[in-house]
């Protein structure tokens, strides 16, 4: 078979396809036979409706379903033969001018992969981030986990920042009740900034059963639009205070994060290894991204526009199974294509970069490599052991941590290619990324 491949421009290509009507009508044929003794069809016993009626009733189905596989088969035959690259998925266009009585004729267009060569590395500058884990940051994570564990106790005294209130309130603008201004038995933390300043501050120093009027003038940016810019007045009945209380640092306090025996000193140990952990993941994520943003810096590419419209259409259908999983309906929701092209054309881009490179300068991961990173993954579960024996059971579990072994080798080769500029971060900043 000789197959000719035109070129439209730089990606795009177009193949003209002949499927000789010949096979096509033996395949109708065949299939209509099959389903002529599957037909159920009044009047006739079943397998006996006469092939023309069962032709009728299912015949232009068939066609279009033999059409579509013959034209599907032809086109991966042509671009195999031509040793053609296809990136994404094909258009067929059915000639206006069907020139031959043998064969019916379709036009493929689709684009190619483009030729990558990954720019010079050694005038982009990249960012290796590093931080400290030490003993005030054990401390502030233990911190934290003490507050998550917070007791409230009811006091008898004036509301301060860090309690606990629960409120009646009914808000009135002019005079007039609105939507969303009432509640009763409402609780939350003064001082937090849960509900707006002018709200929290009426509250500072109201005792349990005290009522007052406060006035709160809503900012003009405020989220409810009805009530943006306007004045309301709250009549507040505080019902109940409550002073927080954090658990002691002791056996009990380390039981509860899992440490057996209560042993402090084993937990500050625990606590240390998972918060290292979590900062080095944020570390590489940071010089990771640096990285990527010097590859495609130093790299020019063409886009196959199939690639980049595939990937938006992911991303969008997972944006709307995130909000489905919050409890969302999102079924019919429609987010705009351009929302996501962006990001799509800087995941195609990387992709093809990342390839390349690989390729180029043999980054594949060995399995030691491999396995190093099962194993980091294992370590946060209660039996490591059968964690990694999951991953290693079967390969299709290993594309995750391989995928990850290959970026870690991409992020050490251009390390030592660029201009590398360290930079220390603390752990708050660290901490505070979103990741």
């Amino acid at each position: 078979m000789s197959v000719t491949v035109e070129k439209l421009s730089n990606l795009e290509r177009k193949i003209i396809l002949a499927l000789p009507w010949e096979d096509i009508n033996a395949h109708v044929a065949a299939r209509l036979q099959n389903a002529q003794k599957r037909a159920k069809v009044d009047g006739f016993r079943p397998g006996k409706a006469p092939l023309k009626m069962v032709d009728a009733m299912y015949g232009a189905g068939i066609r279009d379903e033999v059409l579509n596989q013959e034209v599907q088969k032809a086109f991966y035959d042509a671009v195999s033969e031509a040793d053609v690259k296809v990136a994404g998925f094909p258009r067929f266009e059915g000639l206006e001018t069907q020139d031959d009585d043998k064969a019916f004729k379709v036009a493929a267009l689709f684009e190619v992969f483009p030729e990558v060569t990954v720019g010079d590395l050694s005038a982009q500058e990249v960012v290796k981030v590093s931080t400290e884990v030490g003993d005030a940051e054990i401390d502030k994570t233990i911190d934290i986990l003490r507050q998550q564990r917070t007791r409230f106790n009811r006091v008898e005294r004036e509301a301060q920042d860090g309690d606990r209130v629960i409120i009646d309130f009914a808000g009135k603008i002019d005079g007039e009740a609105f939507e969303g201004g009432a509640s009763e038995n409402y609780p939350f933390v003064l001082g937090k900034g849960q509900m707006l300043p002018e709200f929290e501050a009426g509250i500072r120093g109201m005792k349990e059963g005290d009522v007052k009027e406060v006035t709160v003038a809503f900012p003009e940016d405020y989220h409810g639009k009805d009530v943006a810019g306007k004045t309301a007045v709250f009549t507040i009945t505080l019902k109940n205070v409550a002073e927080a209380v954090l658990p002691e640092v002791d056996a009990e306090f380390a039981k509860t994060l899992g440490i057996v025996d209560g042993d402090v000193a084993k937990m500050r140990e625990e606590v240390k290894k998972n918060v290292s952990r979590e900062v080095n993941r944020r570390v590489k994520d940071q010089t990771k991204e640096s990285v990527m943003n010097a590859l495609l810096a130093a790299t020019s590419i063409e886009l196959p526009k199939a690639l980049v419209a595939e990937e938006a259409a992911r991303l969008a259908e997972d944006m709307k199974q995130n909000f489905t999983n919050q409890g969302m309906d999102a079924a019919n929701l429609d987010l705009p294509a351009d929302m996501f092209t962006a990001q799509a054309e800087r995941r195609v881009a990387l992709g093809l970069i990342l390839a390349q490179l690989v390729d180029d300068q043999k980054l594949e991961p060995k399995e030691g490599q491999v396995r190093e990173i099962v194993g980091e993954f294992a370590e946060s579960y209660e039996d490591p052991q059968e964690v990694i024996d999951w991953y290693m059971s079967d390969a299709k579990n290993l594309q995750g941590p391989t995928s990850l072994a290959i970026e870690a080798n991409v992020v050490d080769y251009v390390l030592g290619q660029a201009k590398v500029t360290d930079k220390a971060m603390s752990f708050d900043e660290v901490m505070g990324q979103q990741s």
